[in-house]
């Protein structure tokens, strides 16, 4: 069973080949096209791992994406509806964008790809995320944790894995999101979302987390594990070009100058890294949260997790060490780019009748 995963049309858009349940070959559309997190359709990703395997389009069983457009235009015209007239610019970016090109995701990728309609499936974002952790894993069941910025809906799922497949627990929905308010505080500290996540991480080690009790205020880590966004002080859910408001600045100072150099050896530098190490630590006590609540859901010993939250290293080792679990799995490729083998894995066991690898 031959099947082409498919990640597209948001950011780092890939392409992965898996034959009878083995991963052969995956590519970032980037590499080929040289265009940081490229989010076109992966005609070249693609092209390259078929001819990994000596194989043509004509090939492949299936062809799968890596997430259900219509259910995403559902949740961006439900919300900034909800959030009119102030999101009336976001609204407008995403009619414009979706109604000439993203909601027709199924028409590009038939043409594009040269592949037949018939052949082509739609998994989740969030079970894609799930099934390129669990099934690249060494476990034969484990529990599953997913926490990016937003899927479809999800921002946070719970799964179980096991001999029958992927079971979806729980999941918290958007706006509450772990990620989108890590990204609110990229932005703050003066760095690019979905770029510059890495360097909040980094800058959190010259600081310390003084400023954790004001984080607890935007992202409220619940007793049972749960977690919901205060909504003053993000505007993710209705700006088409802000993640945090007023309030934050009122909570925190100024935001960060994104030319300004880092230095903290300055009043200033210390003042950011110590707001770094804060969101940081706040993070790790959510996902922690999280971890511990599915353990009690699954009784499992092994977790896997993907997803963007999940390539915060520095959070997965807390967890490690201070959460439920004695195994962990994080898949190499947390972010949507994996959602490509996330979705090449889901198909076989899961709908088409194949046995994992």
């Amino acid at each position: 069973m031959k099947i082409l995963g498919i990640s597209a049309l948001y950011h780092d858009a890939a392409a992965a080949l898996v034959v009878d349940g083995v991963v052969v070959a995956a590519a970032s559309e980037e590499r080929f096209s040289r265009v940081k997190h490229d989010a076109s359709i992966p005609v070249r990703a693609a092209g390259w791992v078929l001819e990994q395997a000596g194989l043509t389009i004509e090939d492949i069983d299936r062809v799968v994406h890596y997430e259900k457009p219509l259910w995403k235009f559902e949740r961006l015209l439900v919300s900034q509806l909800l959030e009119f007239p102030r999101s009336r610019q976001a609204f407008s970016r995403t009619a414009m964008s979706w109604l000439t090109d993203k909601l027709w995701v199924k028409a590009r990728l038939v043409k594009e790809l040269g592949i037949a309609p018939d052949r082509l499936l739609f998994s989740d974002h969030h079970l894609s995320h799930a099934a390129s952790a669990f099934y690249t894993s060494p476990f034969a069941e484990a529990a599953i944790l997913t926490v990016d910025g937003v899927g479809e809906w999800a921002t946070a799922t719970l799964f179980r894995g096991g001999p029958d497949g992927i079971e979806r627990l729980e999941e918290i929905r958007f706006p509450d999101s772990i990620g989108l308010v890590y990204s609110a505080f990229t932005a703050f500290l003066g760095f690019k979302v979905n770029e510059g996540e890495y360097k909040v991480m980094g800058m959190a080690a010259f600081g310390t987390p003084r400023f954790a009790d004001q984080v607890r205020q935007v992202l409220k880590v619940q007793e049972d594990g749960s977690f919901e966004v205060e909504r003053r002080f993000v505007s993710y859910h209705w700006s088409a070009t802000d993640s945090f408001t007023g309030a934050m600045v009122e909570l925190l100072g100024e935001p960060r100058d994104p030319g300004a150099t880092f230095d903290p050896a300055t009043e200033a530098g210390q003042h950011y890294a110590d707001i770094a190490a804060s969101i940081q630590l706040v993070t790790e006590e959510a996902l922690i949260g999280l971890a511990t609540a599915l353990h009690a859901r699954t009784g499992s010993e092994n977790l896997c997790m993907a997803g963007g939250v999940a390539l915060n290293s520095v959070a997965n080792r807390k967890i490690l060490e201070h959460g439920p679990f004695s195994r962990m799995w994080v898949h190499p490729a947390a972010g949507d780019a994996g959602g490509a083998v996330g979705a090449a894995l889901w198909a076989p066991p899961e709908i088409l009748g194949g046995a994992r690898a």
